[in-house]
């Protein structure tokens, strides 16, 4: 696909008039296109961001603490369906236990498919997080001892496995609990896991060293600067930074699943997409992706998709194992650039034809 690069600079070209800076990706026909537009900070015009820009890609997090789940599954030192108390157990404070609904507990899969039936947000989180829409990192105080003793407080909304309701609690508690059951912390689970295993050089929490000089600085919608999140020991749910450049060879491997490619993490990959709930007929869950495939009118494409949002960056990693192909956006603004991501992944999908079997 000749016009890939054309494309994909559109794409940066057009989210950049709403966005300080931004960075997007396009995967087709096994060819890979980056480009930038904009610039890594308010002020900076020549500092434009490139492939290996440094950005906060929150809830994208999700997809790697599954896939953490399911390469832990498949050596044997968890199960997708062992309870969650049990793999926090000896870490929960004295007096509390892990909340069941309906005598279901809440199992592994459950926090990767967002059907545990937790809330949103930890207990005694939302009024606050409301009221205070730009208060530096709300998730800042979100420790283990926070997290597990609120438990106590929480109760389930509907029984475990039941119904689809999105939960950055569920998430950050599976991270936690993978990393406790590694005995490792959170980001050195997912560098083991994951990162490592793909090559994976700049998906971390920490943001150091060389690093630190290509970490984008975060803006509000109206291009004032913020602080980082760091989200605490609830970074399973949204504390990465990573890189285009990271972010396609992910999407290189998740596209490769099911081929002759001999991708290190393809079983793992596979696991993470057999798991599916349905949410409707034309959408579901799978661990760590959110997938659903548009009406006949629109083509009738598959989508398999997250995005995420922190205080000051948005966003959008989205593919097509049918058609091959995939996108990455990537904004220093907290500026939705899904739309983007969407028109770029439809027009590489109306241009595609089908992979073959």
């Amino acid at each position: 696909m000749n016009d890939l690069g054309s494309l994909v600079q559109q794409t940066a070209d057009r989210l950049a008039t709403q966005q300080v800076g931004v960075v997007v990706a396009g995967l087709a026909g096994g060819a890979v296109e980056i480009r930038g537009a904009g610039s890594t900070a308010a002020g900076r015009p020549g500092d434009v961001p490139g492939p290996r820009t440094v950005f906060e890609i929150g809830s994208v997090t999700k997809v790697f603490t599954s896939l953490a789940l399911a390469r832990m599954a498949l050596d044997g030192s968890t199960a997708l369906d062992e309870p969650l108390a049990d793999v926090l157990a000896g870490a929960l404070p004295a007096g509390v236990s892990v909340p069941a609904r309906r005598g279901r507990p809440i199992a592994l899969r459950h926090l990767a498919t967002h059907t545990s039936g937790l809330p949103r947000l930890p207990a005694g989180m939302l009024l606050p997080a409301l009221l205070r829409p730009n208060k530096p990192d709300p998730y800042r105080d979100c420790t283990s001892d926070m997290l597990l003793t609120g438990l106590a407080r929480t109760r389930p909304r509907a029984a475990p496995g039941r119904g689809f309701r999105y939960s950055n609690l569920g998430a950050g508690l599976l991270g936690l609990a993978l990393a406790h059951r590694a005995g490792t912390g959170y980001e050195e689970l997912v560098t083991r896991e994951v990162c490592e295993p793909l090559g994976l050089t700049d998906t971390v929490i920490r943001v150091d060293g060389e690093r630190a000089g290509r970490l984008a600085q975060g803006h509000t919608p109206g291009r004032r600067p913020v602080p980082g999140w760091q989200l605490a020991d609830l970074a399973g749910a949204g504390g990465l930074r990573s890189t285009a450049a990271d972010l396609a060879v992910l999407l290189r491997a998740q596209l490769a699943c099911g081929t002759d490619g001999g991708e290190p993490l393809a079983p793992a990959i596979a696991l993470t997409r057999e798991v599916e709930h349905r949410v409707n007929p034309f959408a579901w869950v799978h661990l760590g992706w959110l997938g659903h495939r548009l009406h006949p009118r629109q083509g009738g494409h598959l989508q398999v998709w997250h995005n995420g949002g922190t205080g000051g960056f948005r966003s959008f990693v989205a593919f097509d194992p049918e058609k091959q192909v995939g996108v990455i956006a990537l904004a220093n603004t907290r500026r939705s650039v899904d739309p983007g991501g969407i028109a770029l992944l439809r027009s590489l999908q109306s241009r595609c034809p089908e992979a073959a079997a």
